[in-house]
């Protein structure tokens, strides 16, 4: 998903101002002149004259759950920007080794680099120390960064899924550094109608091809309701091997 941000723009050199300038607001444009407005010191009664900010609507299904043979991930593939369809053809699942992987919902850039950090991290590990790392330790790592720029405005909402010498596991991590391991997630704005139907169906002694049409039809229903959720149907299987 593409994040909307507002770019900073500096004023008219010519421009008179008084006192000190605390922070510029953007260009407005008023029957054809532009006017620049600045906002002064400790004026903390002066309304702000600034054009609002962009806040575009996130929107994306994506879910994973545990069964007897492995772990299962199924993803949408609609990137949207408010109201606009950006792509219909969005990678949301990014491997972090061979044995792990990392979904993507919110912005697609704060997911995306954040997963290519534990790329790095888990790269690190192997050669530092010789062994694979843990998937607790992965899911960690991100939650300690996510929590570290809690206040940065970033929209990330993961799955970190795969496999370790403690067996299958899951776990869930958003952007304010909150981190809870389970079964079954399910996570955007079409999850509450997957969750429906994987509430409903879903068993722990399922074969493999029994889940994967699960989670075909759990994605399948959420884009019926869910405006923000679209295209192909991305599945994904993790086992032991």
């Amino acid at each position: 998903f593409v994040k909307g941000a507002n770019a900073s723009i500096l004023p008219d050199s010519f421009g008179k101002f008084e006192g000190q300038l605390s922070s510029l607001s953007a260009l407005q444009v008023r029957g054809g002149e532009m006017d620049w407005k600045a906002d002064i010191l400790n004026s903390e009664e002066e309304e702000s004259t600034g054009a609002p900010p962009l806040e575009f609507a996130h929107g994306t299904t994506t879910l994973s759950f545990i069964y007897d043979g492995g772990i299962l991930a199924a993803v949408d593939s609609r990137a949207s920007i408010g109201n606009f369809v950006g792509s219909k053809t969005t990678q949301k699942v990014l491997p972090i080794n061979n044995h792990m992987l990392g979904t993507m919902a919110g912005g697609a850039a704060d997911c995306s680099i954040w997963i290519r950090k534990l790329q790095a991290e888990s790269r690190h590990c192997e050669l530092a120390e010789g062994r694979p790392i843990t998937v607790a330790r992965v899911s960690r790592l991100l939650a300690d960064y996510l929590y570290a720029n809690r206040n940065s405005d970033l929209s990330v909402g993961t799955m970190i899924m795969g496999y370790d010498e403690q067996g299958p596991s899951i776990y869930y991590v958003d952007n304010k550094g909150t981190r809870i391991g389970g079964d079954l997630f399910s996570v955007g704005s079409g999850s509450t109608f997957a969750l429906g139907v994987l509430d409903t169906e879903r068993r722990r002694n399922m074969k493999e091809d029994e889940a994967i049409n699960l989670g075909i039809k759990a994605i399948r229903h959420a884009t019926f309701r869910d405006a923000f959720s679209g295209g192909y149907i991305a599945v994904y299987v993790i086992t032991k091997e």
